[in-house]
């Protein structure tokens, strides 16, 4: 059996979970308030950030570069053309490029405030750093995902995926991303037709579906977050 350790609304997290769906991997799901710093969870990730990923034959594995690489490196050759690391070396550092973008720049200016401020405070204490969101900060946020937005727009003008031909990681982090943006509705689809066809494509997918039936306790999703022709 495999667990998957995560946060609903964290979108690395979602992320993991898009490809294990893609994958049909059944794994259990631990939901973890990484801001508690459970001891257990800390042992297995010191750096206290879901999500963690472990299988019985293997310690767990922390992060979701590390955990896309292991599903790769141990179930990409079956994959054959489906595989989400292209076969070409420059392809694939292209997707590995567009991974670090979505995962990590997309998440510091966007994403990691959305769910921090809007989100996360609700449930920790003062002690935690609950309390009211920081609204320069979702200002920055909404501000930024115009950004984020336009790149993928321009990324689909000349592609059919946004890391080539065929379906990769970079679309299932980019989706996981704009999901949570999503159901906060700070996502201003109406800027970019290009972009929000895609995101369409990848909603439609049957590994959304979980994701899609997610809620924050107390928060409605936007009106549209589950609606797959928005």
């Amino acid at each position: 059996m495999s667990t998957l350790y995560h946060s609903a609304f964290c979108p690395q997290s979602r992320f993991i979970r898009l490809v294990l769906g893609e994958l049909g991997f059944n794994v259990t799901l631990v939901e973890e308030r990484v801001w508690e710093r459970r001891r257990e969870f800390m042992l297995m990730n010191p750096a206290g950030t879901t999500p963690v990923f472990v299988e019985e034959q293997t310690g767990p594995l922390p992060g979701a570069g590390v955990i896309a690489e292991y599903l790769d490196e141990t179930r990409g050759l079956a994959l054959g053309e489906h595989r989400f690391l292209p076969d070409g070396p420059l392809e694939r550092a292209e997707v590995r490029r567009l991974l670090d973008w979505f995962n990590g720049k997309m998440f510091d200016e966007v994403t990691g405030y959305l769910v921090n401020e809007k989100i996360n405070k609700r449930f920790m204490s003062a002690e935690q750093g609950g309390g009211a969101p920081d609204m320069g900060a979702i200002r920055a946020a909404r501000n930024n995902v115009r950004y984020h937005l336009s790149y993928i727009g321009y990324l689909m003008a000349n592609r059919n995926w946004l890391g080539g031909s065929r379906l990769t990681y970079a679309d299932l982090a980019a989706a996981a991303q704009l999901s949570v943006a999503d159901y906060l509705g700070d996502v201003p689809w109406s800027t970019n037709d290009a972009a929000k066809a895609w995101y369409q494509r990848i909603k439609s997918r049957p590994s959304f579906r979980p994701l899609l039936a997610d809620r924050v306790a107390g928060m409605d999703p936007s009106a549209h977050y589950s609606d797959l022709d928005f």
